[in-house]
């Protein structure tokens, strides 16, 4: 490792723990508001919790608890925090053996680049402001590239790394943003804390509001059980739908505006975000009426007996300066920059999660974008469907173990695909030639808790096809997870 990034890791841990043990000592009593208005300590842990997923209202009835350490509070009996300290670190090794490459292009896997690792490590901050209104700053550390510098596989086998990686290591803040919650009053239920949610009790029926630097996915195209890289599973096309080409830079982070009005049983979410200047570019479109993005959401809650499940019907539209495939593969150099020009790009996705029994839970995503311009920020699939299972680890004694088991079906457009065996190239796939054939993965992984706060996966990706090109691959991969969180 190098020195720059030793010492870069090296701060960013000595940072994190200093202010633990800072807020430990001198405010062991202090920093949570109950029901009652008394304090107690707070027990920020670094797990994704799943406060109201499924609109189901958790309303406490416990007592106020008070402390004297940081880690030893249970939140299920915090009520109202005024402040929030979570941390979380994620380290992933992942390889694969050689496979069959006959050929290769400017963004082909290469089958000799057998080895890749990632480090990030994030503080998530949040403090309450005035009534209904939260404040929330993340700051991150990062390091590490996918294979081929994040390049050959459309359904990217890392959701950990960014298509602008680094050896050094490089800070980057992906939350800053501001949140006011509108009650209208009647029945409520208990938020839990989370990595960007103080714990609070709010009205059920209620409208809030966020605004600043933020990720799509805080909000849009959630999923119980598939939408978390760092405790989940890792591929692209499973943390996210393949074919949503969300508004986001190269680090995977926009600016935008969203609202959200929730009832019991549904609730509705639109955002309007900005865009890449170009293709995956860190710098944005500063024209607010020609880029921008619209997204909207509308969420229905159900049960099949006392199991509940969610389905989340989503939409988006699209204006950027982006290229034709049409045009560029009228031209005799291919080039996709040269056509670019203000263009609308759409698409939609159906996106599922059902309860099967207490330990076991099903999700479907299928997605599709109208695929007659270029891939402006996410990843070269036009439709895409998934569907996995997660099971707990219950009947065998391992209750906070968890098996994922999932696959993926991609394809791209008529437009798209004539552009690629040209000899085009898209964000992350272009062999120079194309023999077509839909790219598939099967991903499964075994996450096992170490001991509280730290836990160890295991993962294994069979990938056909890789970049829709049936005269290579296919290609297993291997990796092994470490997280840390509190």
């Amino acid at each position: 490792m190098k020195s720059k990034e030793s010492k870069s890791i090296l701060y960013w841990y000595l940072m994190i723990f200093t202010l633990v043990w800072s807020v430990t000592s001198l405010y062991a009593d202090t920093g949570v508001v109950d029901s009652k208005g008394s304090s107690s300590g707070v027990n920020p842990k670094g797990e994704i919790s799943e406060a109201s997923t499924n609109g189901v209202s958790e309303v406490s009835t416990k007592e106020s608890v008070k402390t004297e350490s940081l880690f030893e509070t249970d939140q299920s009996q915090i009520e109202n925090q005024s402040w929030m300290l979570h941390g979380q670190n994620t380290d992933i090794i992942q390889g694969h053996p050689r496979f069959h490459s006959p050929y290769m292009g400017q963004n082909s896997l290469t089958s000799g680049d057998t080895l890749r690792q990632s480090v990030s490590l994030d503080l998530y901050l949040g403090g309450h402001l005035w009534p209904g209104g939260d404040l929330y700053f993340n700051p991150e550390y990062f390091q590490g590239y996918g294979f081929n510098q994040t390049r050959g596989i459309a359904a990217f086998p890392n959701g950990e790394v960014y298509k602008l990686g680094t050896e050094s290591g490089q800070e980057v803040i992906p939350h800053l943003f501001y949140r006011q919650t509108f009650g209208f009053g009647g029945e409520q239920e208990q938020l839990s804390s989370d990595l960007l949610q103080l714990a609070e009790k709010v009205d059920v029926s209620r409208l809030t509001l966020t605004v600043g630097r933020i990720e799509v996915g805080d909000q849009f195209d959630g999923n119980a059980y598939s939408h978390d890289q760092r405790t989940q599973f890792l591929n692209w096309a499973l943390i996210d739908a393949g074919a949503f080409d969300y508004a986001a830079d190269s680090y995977g982070e926009t600016q935008g505006i969203t609202l959200e009005y929730n009832q019991k049983e549904w609730a509705l979410r639109w955002g309007g975000f900005m865009v890449p200047r170009s293709s995956n570019n860190l710098a944005f479109d500063h024209h607010p009426t020609k880029g921008w993005q619209d997204v909207l959401e509308f969420e229905k809650r159900y049960a099949l007996g006392e199991h509940p499940g969610t389905v989340r019907l989503l939409g988006w539209l699209e204006s950027a300066k982006m290229g034709s495939y049409e045009e560029a593969l009228g031209r005799p150099d291919l080039d996709i920059t040269q056509t670019r020009e203000y263009r609308l790009q759409y698409g939609f996705e159906l996106n599922a999660e059902q309860e099967i029994t207490s330990d076991l839970g099903a999700f479907l995503r299928a997605s599709w974008r109208d695929g007659k311009s270029e891939v402006w920020q996410f990843t070269d699939i036009d439709e895409s469907i998934s569907l996995g299972l997660h099971l707990m680890g219950t009947q065998w004694g391992r209750k906070e173990d968890v098996v994922g088991i999932a696959g993926i079906a991609d394809e791209i457009g008529a437009q798209h695909r004539s552009f690629i065996a040209a000899g085009g190239t898209g964000p992350l796939i272009g062999d120079g030639q194309l023999n077509y054939a839909p790219e598939s993965v099967l991903e499964t992984y075994y996450d096992a808790q170490v001991v509280e706060h730290i836990h160890v996966a295991a993962d294994y990706q069979f990938v056909n096809n890789p970049a829709y090109n049936q005269d290579r691959g296919p290609v297993h991969i291997f990796a092994l997870r470490l997280r840390m969180a509190f």
